[in-house]
């Protein structure tokens, strides 16, 4: 009889959220203080992206108007890059804090979202805050935004991606191959 009753509907809570960016800065820290290479960082920033973003949607926000014209092959294929492609070009800035950490200070709701605050302690650097913005509207619990700052990722990106995509004439299938060579 219970397998025939619906599951309850996910809420996210605050302290879901919060342990989510918690265990995401628990694996940033581990990282950025491995002394692994360069090369090696950009590879386990990227598996974290995988694991704590949604990809999909901030892929999708990224290309705007375009990812409607997109065909479901050609919005997988960019996806892939992009996710490459942002998780070298964050894991360049996370690398700053090689020495330092980033501490989660708390988590309020925001809409159907939470915002959770981190604070990044850098040596000889002031502290500045890291803002998360995590949803479980993909199906999990997953950051979809991040503040470095108070610099918005998603519009930077879908500014820069915009600005790509006009270069190429706006050829998805071209931004998508160069997006896997940009460093």
């Amino acid at each position: 009889m219970a397998t025939l009753l619906p599951a309850p509907a996910r809420a996210l809570s605050a302290g879901q959220a919060e342990a989510l960016v918690g265990a995401l800065v628990k694996d940033i820290n581990a990282i950025i203080n491995s002394g692994k290479s360069e090369r090696a960082m950009y590879g386990d920033f990227e598996r974290l992206f995988a694991k704590y973003a949604d990809v999909p949607t901030i892929a999708r926000y990224t290309l705007g108007a375009d990812a409607r014209s997109a065909s479901p092959a050609q919005l997988r294929a960019y996806t892939g890059a992009f996710q490459g492609y942002i998780s070298r070009k964050y894991g360049r800035r996370f690398r700053e804090f090689i020495g330092g950490r980033l501490e989660v200070n708390g988590a309020r709701p925001v809409k159907n979202f939470y915002e959770v605050r981190t604070t990044a302690y850098l040596r000889g650097e002031s502290p500045f805050e890291v803002t998360f913005l995590v949803s479980d509207r993909s199906g999990s619990n997953k950051f979809f935004n991040i503040f470095i700052e108070g610099v918005n990722m998603l519009l930077t990106e879908r500014s820069e991606i915009g600005a790509l995509l006009d270069r190429r004439r706006g050829n998805l299938d071209q931004l998508t191959a160069d997006l896997r060579k940009l460093p």
